[in-house]
């Protein structure tokens, strides 16, 4: 069922919801930006329709909600391990079709990665439900269309925003109830064709371990700075350490704390030992790009990447991961025909 709402009904609308769910979207945050006269996007809780952000791509991903940048996993009290309290929530989150889709790939490595569920990531993951937001063009570096990402059916409603109103399609039956009474349309929300940016995918049936040890590696060597914002603004880089806290009052009390971290980031791969793997920057390039397009999809039957293009939109060295991909595809190739 698809309706055309008025933004202040939507906002009623939003205002019942909230009393079920936290509702989560990209808003523009002025003034944080990588200048001083730039605004960040990225996700945060909403009340009103207004305060989204859809003409926009969101800097950072949503992947904050069900995976934080840093999460207390337990309190150390003493000799006993605690875990902390956590109230049981629902989220509500507006998402494009590529971040479902990265949803997915985390959903993966959470909790399809193995015998045993990530149960930090679970109880939080367990209770999202999807608000697609159409997009009727590419956005800058987006290539979604090359990765298959830039359609989606997994979501509870989808939205078309218009200057005083919204079209929406309510396709979740728990969602019903709140949208009684209102006049029926046809809608369905607007998916991407094409990208500006065009990326062939290598065969990786026919990639062979001289790619690992190729020259093309040293270009990042020599250009990336290991800042790790590919890392983090990506919606489906999953990688975490975990930190220790003792609290400066009493030393025998304190927290373990998971935290964000990525295999651009210096000391990621450091060992016990004085051990240390990946130490040029070029290496890191590597395992990212190999990870994203090769490695995971022999595991998992879909490659990691969505083509969201964050990685490119954040480097500050603009090295384009669309561009890496181009160009190991093109490796591949290469060696074919000479063999």
């Amino acid at each position: 069922m698809s309706y055309k709402i008025s933004n202040s009904k939507f906002n009623e609308i939003l205002e019942r919801l909230s009393n079920d769910y936290e509702i989560y979207a990209p808003v523009r945050i002025k003034g944080r930006g990588r200048f001083s006269d730039t605004d960040n996007i990225r996700y945060q809780k909403i009340s009103k329709v207004e305060e989204i952000e859809y003409k926009e791509k969101s800097r950072f991903s949503a992947k904050e909600i069900p995976f934080p940048a840093t999460e207390t996993i337990f309190n150390i009290v003493g000799e006993q391990l605690l875990e902390p309290l956590v109230k049981k929530r629902k989220f509500l989150v507006f998402l494009r079709s590529c971040d479902i889709h990265a949803m997915d790939k985390l959903d993966s490595i959470f909790l399809k990665n193995g015998d045993v569920n990530d149960p930090y990531y679970k109880r939080k993951r367990d209770n999202i439900s999807y608000i697609v937001m159409g997009c009727n063009k590419s956005f800058e570096n987006c290539f979604c269309v090359s990765m298959g990402t830039n359609k989606t059916d997994n979501y509870s409603m989808g939205i078309g925003f218009e200057q005083d109103s919204v079209k929406l399609e309510v396709k979740d039956s728990i969602f019903f109830d709140y949208f009684n009474n209102l006049d029926k349309i046809d809608f369905k929300p607007d998916f991407v064709e094409e990208n500006d940016i065009v990326v062939n995918l290598p065969d990786g049936e026919k990639i062979d371990t001289s790619l690992f040890n190729d020259e093309m590696w040293e270009e990042y060597a020599k250009r990336c700075i290991a800042c790790g914002r590919c890392n983090f603004s990506c919606p489906t880089c999953s990688c975490f350490t975990t930190v220790d806290i003792a609290y400066d009052d009493n030393v025998d009390n304190g927290e373990r704390r998971r935290t964000w971290a990525g295999c651009h980031v210096d000391k990621f791969t450091d060992m016990a030992g004085g051990h240390v793997f990946r130490n040029d920057y070029g290496s890191r390039m590597r395992f990212k790009t190999m990870h994203k397009i090769y490695d995971f999809n022999k595991r998992f039957g879909s490659h990691m990447c969505v083509g969201c293009g964050r990685c490119d939109d954040q480097c500050p060295e603009y090295i384009s991961f669309s561009n890496c991909i181009n160009k190991v595809t093109k490796k591949v190739n290469d060696t074919i025909k000479e063999g």
